[in-house]
Order: C-alpha cells, then sequence, then structure tokens
C-alpha cells in the first residue's frame, strides 16, 4: 500500500485476478492526479481488481503532473477536482492546456455530481463519484475515455483535412485560365485533367489570349515532375506567359523570358518544362509556333486530321541561358483548326504490356474523330485514349488539350 511519496511515484496493479484484458495487448498508461493518499489507494485497488490492465502514475499536485506532461503523454488523466493549486473546473483547462491529445476522467465525491457534468462540458471525457465505483465500471470508463478521446482527435483531423482540401481546390479553381478572347471569329475548345489523386491542377498548363489587335496566342506546356511543387509552377509559368503576351513580347525572347521564371522559381535544377506557343491573326492561312522540347501538335481540316512538328529547340531550364528556339511558320488552311495537347494524352498503356497508345495511336483515334465538331472531336480523343487504358488504370499523367481556330 502507498505510504509515504517516494513509494507513491509508481503505482503498480496487484497481480492479476484471472481476468484477462479484452481491449488491447498493450496496457494504457494512466497518469492519477490526487492529493488525497486514501483515494489513490482506492484508485490502485480499482486498477488491480480492473479486468483492463493499466500502468498507473500517480502525482499529487498540478505542478507534479506538469512535469510528467511535459515529457510523457498518458493514455488518460484521472483528475481530482480539489487539488491543493487547482480546483473545480480550472484544473481541466490546465490538463487540457498542457495535453489536449490526452482523454481526461473526472474523479468526483458524493454530492459533486453536478461538477462532473460541468467538467464533461468543458472538456473531460467523462466522470466518476469516488466511492461509488465498481472495478468493472472503472476499468469501461477509462477504456471509453481514450477511445472517445481517439475518435474525437479523428474527428477533428478529418474536418481539418476536409476544409484544407476544400480551400486547396478554391485556390486551384482560381488559378485555372479563363481564356482572354477580345472579338468573335475565334472558337476555343480547352479541356484539363490533372493526373494527380484528388488535384485540380498537375504540371501541365495551357492559356488562350487575344490580344489588342486581334492577334490570338495559345499555349500548352508541362513541367517535368508531379506533385504541388510541378503545379505551382506551371500556375507561375501559365501567368508569366500572359503577361508576356499582353505587354506585347512574343517569339523567342518570349520563351527566353519563360526560361528564366522557370531557373527561378523551380525547386530542384533537374526540373525542366516543355510548351508549344502559337501566334494567329484572324483571316490569315498561317500561324507562328515557338517548340521548345515538346511533341507535335494536330492540324484539323477538311475531315482529316494531320501531325505536325515545327522546327523547335530544347525543353526549358536543360541548358540556361544558352538555347534558341526558332519561330516557325505553320500554314493553317481557311476552315481548318490546330489542336495543341500535353504527352499525358498518348503515354497511356494500352495493355498490361509497355506498350503505350504513342504519338501514331493518338494520331488514329484523332482521324477516326475528324469529322466530329470541336466539343465533340476533344472530349472523344480524351475519352478514347482514357479508354486504352483503363485496362492499366487509366491515364496516370497530366492532360492539357486546347482546340483553336480562327478562320
Amino acid at each position: 500500500m502507498v505510504t509515504s511519496r517516494a513509494e507513491a511515484d509508481e503505482l503498480t496493479p496487484v497481480a492479476g485476478t484471472g481476468v484477462e484484458p479484452v481491449w488491447d495487448e498493450r496496457q494504457p498508461s494512466v497518469l492519477l492526479i490526487e492529493d488525497d493518499p486514501g483515494d489513490a489507494l482506492l484508485v490502485e485497488e480499482l486498477v488491480a481488481d480492473s479486468a483492463l490492465k493499466m500502468r498507473l502514475r500517480w502525482v499529487r499536485s498540478m505542478a507534479e503532473a506538469a512535469e510528467v506532461l511535459a515529457t510523457e503523454r498518458p493514455d488518460c488523466v484521472l483528475l481530482d477536482l480539489h487539488l491543493p493549486d487547482a480546483s473545480g473546473l480550472e484544473a481541466v483547462s490546465l490538463v487540457k492546456a498542457r495535453a489536449d491529445r490526452v482523454a481526461i476522467v473526472v474523479l468526483t465525491g458524493l454530492a459533486e455530481e453536478q461538477t462532473g457534468l460541468a467538467a464533461v462540458t468543458a472538456g473531460a471525457q467523462d466522470y466518476l463519484v469516488k466511492g461509488r465505483v465498481e472495478p468493472e465500471l472503472f476499468g469501461r470508463a477509462v477504456r471509453y475515455a481514450i477511445q472517445r478521446k481517439q475518435a474525437e482527435q479523428s474527428a477533428v483531423a478529418l474536418q481539418a483535412s476536409l476544409m484544407q482540401a476544400q480551400e486547396n481546390a478554391r485556390l486551384e479553381r482560381g488559378l485555372l485560365p479563363r481564356p482572354l478572347l477580345r472579338a468573335d471569329g475565334v472558337q476555343v475548345v480547352a479541356r484539363y485533367r490533372p493526373g494527380r489523386a484528388q488535384a485540380l491542377l498537375g504540371g501541365d498548363f495551357y492559356d488562350i489570349v487575344q490580344s489588342a489587335d486581334g492577334t490570338v496566342h495559345a499555349l500548352v506546356g508541362d513541367v517535368s515532375g508531379h506533385g504541388p511543387d510541378e503545379a505551382a509552377l506551371g500556375v507561375a509559368l501559365r501567368i508569366a506567359w500572359r503577361t508576356l503576351v499582353l505587354s506585347g513580347i512574343t517569339g523567342t525572347e518570349q520563351v527566353a523570358r519563360l526560361e528564366e521564371i522557370l531557373v527561378a522559381e523551380r525547386a530542384r535544377e533537374e526540373v525542366f518544362a516543355t510548351l508549344v506557343s502559337l501566334s494567329a491573326v484572324p483571316g490569315e492561312r498561317r500561324a507562328s509556333v515557338v517548340r521548345a522540347g515538346h511533341h507535335g501538335l494536330l492540324r484539323r481540316g477538311a475531315g482529316d486530321v494531320d501531325w505536325v512538328e515545327v522546327p523547335g529547340g530544347p525543353a526549358l531550364g536543360l541548358v540556361p541561358g544558352g538555347a534558341r528556339w526558332p519561330v516557325a511558320e505553320l500554314q493553317v488552311p481557311p476552315g481548318a483548326s490546330v489542336v495543341l495537347f500535353t504527352d499525358g494524352l498518348f503515354e497511356g498503356h494500352v495493355s498490361q504490356g509497355p506498350q503505350r497508345l504513342g504519338e501514331e495511336g493518338l494520331l488514329e483515334l484523332a482521324r477516326e474523330a475528324a469529322g466530329l465538331g470541336p466539343d465533340d472531336f476533344v472530349d472523344r480523343l480524351i475519352g478514347d485514349a482514357e479508354g486504352l487504358a483503363e485496362e492499366r488504370g487509366g491515364l496516370a499523367d497530366d492532360v492539357a488539350v486546347v482546340h483553336v481556330s480562327w478562320n
């Protein structure tokens, strides 16, 4: 039995009662904060007789409890509400301030049941009336208090996660581009599909802007890698591109400025980006195209589709400051349109083996849908590519597609 302060620092339950624990193989740790040695002895006997075996430690004041809670986190605190340095609901608040993730069971006197209820309202998980507690009820109260606290913490974490996800979604929706068109006669269809689960943005990016002189500018790009850093870099490049277009900076100088931004903003030196940028004057039968490490594009016209690759330069960030990107001329007949896209559209696997759709496979899908209108064509292209990759879990990479016509 506890007879001195030295002996009271650690209370050890007596040997078993023949009843095996039924809750957990790991014995929960319980910190008893009680200044009355007699009441502490009663708790020790309840622990010994309970089916729930636990490791019990006793301290006599809130000051001693604070020292323990500074370095340890018990599963449950048994708290007397009449301590020499804290009383009533103040004691509950002090324990919560020092160990908010720990379950609290309040110990009250026979005439203090209302105080116990108030303590539960203040944040305790349960209360027990001294002298009216049987070992079975005691063990169950401690067990349920721990489980309720764990459930509470899980609910708080889930709510925080949901709020963060909603906030991220709102931010990402705000960063998705809205085509800036100033006149009729330009038709744009854009689709974006991130490869990251539960995300609205990936490393792919696109934009469409019509400048004051009527020139239509379209962009599609792809930052290497996957994740929030790549998505943020893609947004930075897109916004920078739009700013450069509206400032009248196009062609080779525009791409060089974008590379400067990529080098300054990228999280790692190995990150690079590919892109293709197009400029066209409505009514003209040609477009200026700058290609930086990007694959070809599709040209639709008269019920047919061609794969076109114009001369270009390296991806942004591969040889900072040492690359050149020529401006190529692309012939676009009247009634024709141009489709820019990222490689996620054709890099999906089409079997359990290593075979991918590839550029030729994508061109075949495009020709099968050549007679459709712009919206249906783009949706059919993405849907067919996704369907062929379904056996391997669908398209794993980001996909950005921009279908633009100006004649």
